[in-house]
């Protein structure tokens, strides 16, 4: 019995390390405005808002990360509004061993790309709101530094916010 549940185990891993990519792929054409992909540390917690579909990757954090960056760029549909965890910022060496590494790693991946900093909690909170009328994909990576997530909030590729602003304008402010 014990032999049967270390392999079913292993299977479900192995079937979620191969098929995050998949999954992705498939999703991001049907994600538009207002949905979020998300891309999280080992000790993310499991939310329960009904949009909101968690699958664990089994893979390093930055992998994760430039595999749905890149997968991203390939869409005309979507762009990603980046948020990070404001907390990441003051968290030391001493503190989390590997953060500083970490920290510019993502600032590599995210070049070219303006990032919005907030209280983790915050984001949480959106996400979860989010999450009750639209869909969002979190991506739980094995990266164990705390307060790593990569949150992308996903807005109209082909329209713009200035795009927007002028035409709200146009109609009166309505």
């Amino acid at each position: 019995m014990l032999g049967l549940t270390a392999l079913l185990l292993w299977a479900t891993v192995g079937f979620a390390q191969t098929n995050w990519k998949t999954k992705l792929k498939e999703e991001l054409p049907l994600l538009g405005h207002r949905n979020w992909v998300v891309i999280v540390d080992s000790a993310y917690p499991l939310q329960t808002s009904a949009g909101i579909e968690t699958i664990f990757t089994g893979e390093d954090q930055l992998t994760v990360v430039k595999a749905v960056l890149t997968e991203l760029k390939k869409q005309k549909h979507v762009r990603a509004n980046v948020f990070l965890d404001k907390e990441m910022k003051f968290i030391d060496e001493k503190a989390a061993p590997g953060i500083t590494k970490y920290r510019n790693s993502v600032s590599s991946l995210l070049k070219g790309m303006s990032a919005a900093s907030m209280l983790h909690e915050d984001i949480i909170a959106k996400l979860d709101e989010a999450g009750k009328t639209f869909h969002v994909l979190v991506l739980k990576t094995k990266l164990t530094l705390p307060y790593t997530s990569v949150f992308l909030q996903l807005d109209c590729g082909y329209w713009s916010g200035d795009k927007e602003s002028a035409l709200r304008k146009k109609m009166g402010g309505k």
